[in-house]
């Protein structure tokens, strides 16, 4: 009679075999590196990118000392000492159409929001605190030199670094750029990643579903994911549930990707060849997590391909691929990510829970009339209620040492918002 190896099954609650999610981070951090090319793309295709240069200002920003205000410019020691000062107005600053001559004593010059201040001049007071009478201005006093003026070089000197190599590009960054006149930009290449699912019971939508089939949700959520994230995707379909479709599918996606991740298969089940197909072509760094939703979550390597070993189920999917696989591909695109932001919480309800292992609960964040923070549970969580994770906006982070939480206690919440 063959031996019988009795394993930790997904329902566990503890597993003394699993790493924890801190030790799993990490092992995942000393393998990964940023993978190498560039290209050279119009400041408009950058959105998303990472920048694979550091930029330095070619100008002051401003480029000139302007006013911050519609107004008049004038000579501050002129106002200095009297309650009401008349002022002769000898002309007009446009932005774009700077005055071309000098304040003088007694002088004043009408000037518009952005528009160069004009030489003598050091105060722009605002219009709505003068008296226009024809050619003269009636100002009162209070007003100092430099009020109502942006320095050249103010947001940005000449010399300056702008942003490093590494950053991500967001909306602001292209017009910050466009703003120092950059036209093209160089990035990293776009990451290629191979991804598909593993079942004989997957069913493509549009199929009929016969007994005990269900349509396959997770490569839409995967590619969902994955397209938030701006990579090049290989969508590799259903692989069946047999050995030698997988170990095709694993080759060919490690021949064509920088990662390969599949949903399905790493389990305990009788038709899970997954762990030992990693064995065979690569090698495997990790396979078990101490948190709920996903603790079959493996790690390795297929050939030169980082792998993503995801659970079935849907939840655990998405947790598993936004605590580490999100995390892993952003530091293969040379991205610099902190860590997802977290708040502190009142929790609305009860929550059950058994010291040993993070879990990942999914809940509701809302802002209350006095500004404090609280999360509702979304009820159920079990791993294959995908309706939950529509319904959250945050997960709400218990950690290993925790047990039940008492309604009112706080708690850590990730928002949603941080990690997409």
């Amino acid at each position: 009679m063959s031996q019988i190896t009795i394993q930790s099954s997904c329902s566990d609650d503890y597993d003394p075999a699993a790493l924890q999610v801190s030790e799993a981070l990490q092992r995942i951090d000393a393998v990964i590196t940023p993978v190498t090319g560039y290209e050279q793309v119009p400041l408009r295709s950058g959105l998303g990118r990472t920048l694979a240069q550091t930029i330095t200002s070619p100008i002051n920003v401003p480029a000139h000392t302007n006013s911050a205000m519609d107004g008049y410019a004038v000579r501050a020691e002129d106002l200095s000492g009297k309650d009401l000062t008349p002022l002769r107005v000898i002309g007009t600053a446009l932005a774009g159409g700077p005055f071309q001559g000098v304040v003088t004593p007694g002088a004043a010059v009408r000037i518009m929001t952005g528009a160069v201040l004009p030489a003598g001049s050091d105060c722009v007071v605002m219009q709505e605190q003068v008296e226009r009478q024809e050619d003269t201005v009636v100002i009162g006093s209070g007003h100092k030199a430099g009020q109502n003026i942006r320095q050249a070089g103010e947001d940005l000197a000449k010399g300056e670094v702008v942003l490093s190599a590494g950053h991500r590009l967001l909306p602001a960054d292209l017009g910050l750029l466009a703003s120092l006149g950059v036209a093209e930009i160089q990035v990293r290449r776009r990451l290629r990643v191979a991804f598909f699912s593993t079942g004989d019971e997957l069913r493509s939508i549009g199929e009929t579903l016969d007994e005990g089939e269900i349509y396959d949700s997770n490569r839409y959520t995967l590619y969902g994911m994955l397209t938030r994230l701006g990579v090049d995707l290989i969508d590799m379909g259903v692989v069946r549930d047999r050995r030698e479709d997988l170990e095709q599918a694993f080759r060919e996606g490690a021949q064509q990707a920088d990662a390969l991740i599949t949903s399905g298969g790493v389990s305990v089940g009788e038709a899970d060849f997954v762990k030992d197909i990693l064995k065979a072509l690569g090698e495997v760094h990790f396979w078990k997590i101490a948190m709920k939703p996903g603790r079959p979550l493996a790690f390795g390597r297929v050939g030169k391909a980082v792998f993503f070993g995801l659970p079935g189920n849907p939840v655990s999917v998405m947790v598993t691929f936004y605590q580490f696989v999100q995390p892993a591909l952003r530091r293969m695109m040379g991205q610099h990510e902190a860590p997802p932001l977290t708040v502190k919480a009142a929790c609305a309800n009860r929550l059950r829970k058994r010291p040993g292992r993070m879990e990942f609960q999914r809940g509701i964040l809302e802002q209350q009339a006095d500004g404090s923070l609280v999360v509702h549970s979304t009820g159920d969580q079990g791993s294959g209620i995908l309706s939950t994770m529509s319904r959250a906006n945050c997960f709400i982070v218990l950690p290993d040492a925790c047990g039940n939480v008492e309604a009112g206690a706080l708690v850590d919440v990730q928002p949603f918002a941080v990690l997409l």
